[in-house]
């Protein structure tokens, strides 16, 4: 749901940069190699992606859970079963679908560690499609939309059928704000602000971030290994 200005993005992907974590839940694991926003690790080979994100007039009509940056309008795959975690609604289950599930950790204010695994939204085309039309989060959390610069702009909830909290965190990894968004099925949808200067929004189901341990005083950790 993210709309924004039109800016060259940077994708960066680490490899290689090893942490040792608890975990928050009854776990001895650690989801391993980390991104570790506070201070660049000499052990990661970084590889870089650009591409040109293009801003949309906020009357736009083009399909899209994020700020509109493509006209591409994709379905997750839908199973039969009957299954919807929208109150009141009864909609097949529709989890995300072609989203890379990576291991993330939060720090909380108190240092206690939680082990997270989220959907990573780093293009412009995972983007752009965001939790659109998804109805359950499956193995995810959440999904993490990822910037290589700080990002200010707006976010949306067109054609998104889950009430969704929203977390920002800055280039250090620290928690900056957070609200809820509701569901919007046609224009025209209320933007939301984002926080500004913020490298990372992670997006869960409405009411779920301080299960998470994501509040004032979290920190949060991506990294690059698939969730366990």
């Amino acid at each position: 749901m993210w709309r924004g200005v039109r800016r060259t993005v940077t994708v960066i992907t680490a490899v290689g940069a090893m942490a040792s974590l608890a975990a928050c839940a009854d776990s001895s694991d650690s989801p391993g190699a980390s991104i570790d926003l506070t201070s660049p690790s000499t052990n990661a080979e970084i590889t870089v992606e650009s591409i040109t994100v293009e801003s949309v007039p906020v009357d736009s009509t083009v399909d899209s859970t994020t700020a509109p940056e493509t006209t591409t309008t994709i379905a997750a795959r839908a199973t039969t079963t009957p299954v919807s975690t929208v109150p009141g609604t009864s909609v097949p289950l529709v989890e995300p679908d072609g989203f890379e599930a990576v291991a993330a950790t939060v720090t909380t204010a108190d240092g206690e560690v939680c082990e997270l695994c989220l959907w990573l939204a780093a293009s412009q085309r995972d983007r752009s499609r965001g939790l659109m039309g998804v109805t359950d989060l499956g193995r995810g959390d959440g999904m993490a939309f990822v910037y290589d610069g700080p990002n200010t702009g707006s976010f949306w909830m067109k054609n998104t059928l889950l009430p969704l909290s929203i977390a920002f965190f800055g280039e250090d990894g620290t928690f900056l704000d957070a609200f809820d968004m509701e569901p919007c099925a046609a224009d025209p949808c209320p933007l939301y602000p984002t926080a500004p200067d913020f490298l990372v929004a992670i997006e869960v189901v409405e009411g779920d971030l301080l299960d998470l341990g994501i509040a004032e005083g979290s920190v949060l950790r991506l990294t690059d290994l698939p969730c366990p």
